[in-house]
């Protein structure tokens, strides 16, 4: 018997392919919904292959209520959902937001009660406006500063709102109502592939992130990197960044939907972090260190919406779901390179063959 049964949306994407992989490892049951726009079916194979079980899969956009409806039908196990999230400004509100209040209908509609949300650290935008709140509490107020942290921030809203307004409604009613309950995981920077090298982020264009953009470099796929400000007041002028290993970030989501089912907390948030904070400059020595040359690079005006800091305080985290980074940035920087520089194509190549055997042979 499964542990549990949970929908994850976006789940052959970067993070939620890491959290349904984690899932399963753990004994529940996953079936993931995905318009594939930005992600490939062949991570399910990568998914079964190192953990011998298969997520369900359904091609469908988390906004079409109807098919998610049908989903559900088809599985009346579900009993939580994973809500993971796109990249591009107007489909960020079309996707995130849209798609997040489409699941939530549903979710209604099915009785599916635990949700847990990637958000993001981007909610808090810059912290350093205010006194000691580097690094970042969960109680540092919100205030995003791009595109990304806004949709984050209002799907937060409309979470919280909804779970509270169904827990009250069904009080009032005299009927049972601890069991709607959600997770608000506000993330750092996820970086690092699975350290079999055969399962890693694989984003169709061009990657936002620092590390994968770096794997680009490495490979000679991009000619240098661009560093976006080195007029920032840090210790070498560049931003400041909490890395976490994507692994550690699945476990993250596990763990919450953990406490979600074992303690009925309403709604509640947590920083996922691990409260190291690396420069880019760093960021670029360590993996260039990993690869074995100067990884180029060419410094460029700040970007809108960039801040100075974002570190984690993850002693919340720490405490309550007794979760913490196990692996560091210079492990997720090792992993990386061995996904991208033996799998320069991602998903759209089969991955070394001795690689492979030896996934094959650890669990024989």
């Amino acid at each position: 018997m499964p542990v549990g049964t949970v929908l994850v949306t976006g789940g052959t994407g970067y993070i939620g392919s890491f959290t349904t992989l984690a899932l399963l490892e753990h004994g529940y049951d996953v079936v993931i919904v995905d318009s594939l726009y930005n992600s490939s079916e062949v991570v399910l194979d990568r998914i079964e292959l190192i953990c011998g079980r298969r997520p369900t899969f359904y091609k469908v956009d988390v906004t079409d209520e109807k098919s998610i409806d049908d989903v559900f039908a088809k599985h009346p196990a579900i009993d939580s959902a994973v809500g993971e999230s796109g990249e591009i400004p107007l489909e960020y509100y079309r996707v995130n937001v849209g798609g997040s209040i489409s699941l939530l209908r549903s979710m209604e509609r099915n009785n599916v009660n635990n949700i847990v949300f990637s958000s993001s650290a981007t909610v808090y935008g810059d912290a350093t406006r205010f006194p000691n709140m580097i690094p970042i509490p969960e109680h540092c107020p919100i205030g995003p500063t791009n595109t990304y942290g806004r949709t984050k921030s209002m799907i937060e809203d409309v979470i919280t709102d909804f779970i509270n307004a169904q827990r009250s409604n069904l009080e009032k009613a005299g009927k049972e109502f601890k069991q709607w309950n959600g997770a608000l995981l506000r993330y750092f920077n996820p970086c690092g592939a699975h350290p079999t090298g055969i399962m890693g982020e694989d984003p169709a264009g061009v990657p936002y992130n620092l590390l994968p953009l770096l794997g680009k470099v490495a490979t000679g796929e991009r000619e240098k990197l661009l560093v976006f400000g080195d007029d920032y007041s840090s210790r070498d002028g560049t931003a400041i960044r909490d890395y976490i290993h994507v692994v550690d970030l699945a476990r993250g989501h596990l763990v919450a939907l953990n406490y979600l089912r074992e303690n009925q907390p309403g709604v509640k948030a947590w920083n996922l972090g691990s409260g190291r904070g690396s420069t880019v400059f760093e960021i670029i020595k360590a993996f260039s260190k990993v690869v074995g040359r100067d990884l180029p690079y060419e410094v460029k005006p700040r970007r809108q919406g960039d801040v100075l800091d974002l570190t984690a305080n993850p002693t919340l985290a720490n405490k309550e779901l007794n979760w913490k980074t196990e692996l560091t940035m210079e492990k997720a920087c090792d992993d990386l390179w061995k996904w991208v520089s033996n799998n320069p194509k991602g998903y759209r190549q089969d991955p070394p063959a001795e690689m492979v055997e030896a996934v094959k042979s650890s669990k024989a």
